[in-house]
């Protein structure tokens, strides 16, 4: 199957690599496509928020599911199908959008087009659960692929070449094809997942981990949520990672409307925005290694987890697109380092046979606040339009973002330089 490829792309880690900068190209243009075709269908903070759950609602259903499965079936095969099922959905949406012809100006309240947001809706939850077994199967398929003292490394490989896609081409083509029509990113992320799929396809090895005693999920649930309720440091690094994801889902939702009514900035803009950020991004997970090298793993993810709060809370003040992509910029270069701390400390600590139910367990904490840092930004909009006017309220999630950071980083750093001290 592989045998008319480069060279570069027959060994396992490389398609490996290859495959998920594909995917998270498609992440890309539809960080973009989600946000934008929602304020093209409506301008309320509230249902834009709805769209943005749907796409994160499934961590919180299916995350333990996806241990469980993730434990007992081939990686690859589960990684494979998942990206047709994607493929899929992004094709029926746009469909859907096809359909539905051209839209009237999007209403303060209430939808352009009823179809049109169900579709868009449907499409970002198929797409949500879809990623949660994905992403699940991939962050356990990757220590069978590289040697366990090569994993900051092989991490910040793989996070950098999805950056490259996920946060720095993506978002700028993301907002070139809306700018064009509103159906094209939802159509070319069709042909992205599909083509991933066909990569993965052709990934050798034995990716299927070894069973232990009778099949019983219930069982095989406990004993993944009994060890991360053993392990102090894996709990700590959940909630503080869970409560980073609430509060920065929050900014989120406040941008795309702040870039757009506060700073009058058209699609293409914020995509480039949000391609600065990924520079930062990109050299955090080039330079992740180093840092923890030269920091020690406990302080690394200590400051990095406190250099959010300046973050958010510039996002409020900084002027101009230039000011936001510096933010952001810094932004994810600190992000990626946590990660970079983080991931690593899980695949080392957690056997190969519990990785899948273990990760899922985490994942729920860290991943299962999304849903509720968006649906607190849209609220926080719509109920600060009546005290203190819409172009300052939706610069309000920005403020409380800030603001919880700073609490969540006052607690976790104690338990951050114990347990990563060791």
């Amino acid at each position: 199957m592989s045998g008319g490829l480069p060279p570069v792309l027959r060994a396992p880690l490389n398609r490996f690599v290859a495959a998920s900068g594909l995917t998270n190209l498609g992440d890309g243009i539809a960080t973009v496509a989600w946000a934008w075709t929602a304020s093209a269908l409506t301008r309320d903070a509230f249902l834009i928020a709805l769209v943005a759950v749907a796409l994160r609602l499934p961590w919180a259903l299916f995350a333990l599911p996806a241990g469980v499965v993730t434990d007992r079936a081939d990686r690859r095969r589960l990684i494979l199908r998942m990206d047709v099922l994607r493929a899929l959905a992004f094709a029926a949406a746009a469909l859907a959008l096809a359909l539905s012809g051209a839209l009237p100006a999007p209403p303060v309240k209430g939808v352009a087009s009823a179809p049109a947001y169900a579709a868009l809706v449907l499409a970002a939850l198929v797409v949500g659960a879809a990623e949660v077994f994905r992403d699940n199967a991939a962050q356990t398929m990757l220590p069978s692929l590289v040697a366990h003292d090569r994993l900051e490394a092989a991490n910040g490989r793989l996070w950098s070449v999805e950056l490259i896609g996920n946060a720095l081409l993506g978002p700028a083509l993301g907002a070139l094809l809306v700018g064009v029509a509103l159906v094209l990113p939802f159509a070319v992320n069709a042909l992205a997942y599909g083509l991933a799929a066909v990569i993965v396809a052709g990934i050798v090895g034995q990716f299927r981990p070894e069973a232990r005693g009778a099949r019983d999920w219930r069982a095989e649930l406990a004993e993944g949520i009994g060890f991360l309720r053993a392990s102090p440091l894996l709990r700590t690094l959940a909630w503080l990672t869970g409560f980073w994801n609430l509060f920065f889902q929050m900014t989120a939702i406040g941008l795309v409307l702040h870039v757009q009514e506060n700073l009058g900035l058209p699609a293409a803009t914020y995509g480039l925005i949000l391609a600065a950020g990924a520079v930062g991004g990109i050299a955090g997970g080039l330079c992740g290694a180093r840092v923890v090298a030269v920091m020690g793993p406990a302080r690394a993810a200590q400051w990095m987890l406190f250099a959010s709060v300046p973050c958010f809370a510039a996002l409020a003040l900084v002027p101009g697109a230039l000011g936001l992509g510096l933010v952001l910029a810094v932004s994810e270069f600190a992000g990626l380092v946590w990660n970079t701390v983080s991931v690593a400390t899980r695949q080392r600590m957690i056997p190969d046979r519990l990785l899948g139910r273990v990760n899922s367990a985490y994942r729920l904490l860290a991943w299962g606040m999304m849903p509720v840092g968006l649906i607190a930004s849209g609220l926080l909009v719509r109920m600060g339009e009546g005290l203190i006017g819409r172009p300052a309220a939706l610069t309000l999630p920005f403020w409380v973002a800030a603001a919880g950071i700073l609490v969540v980083t006052a607690i976790g750093w104690r338990p951050l330089g114990r347990g990563l001290g060791r």
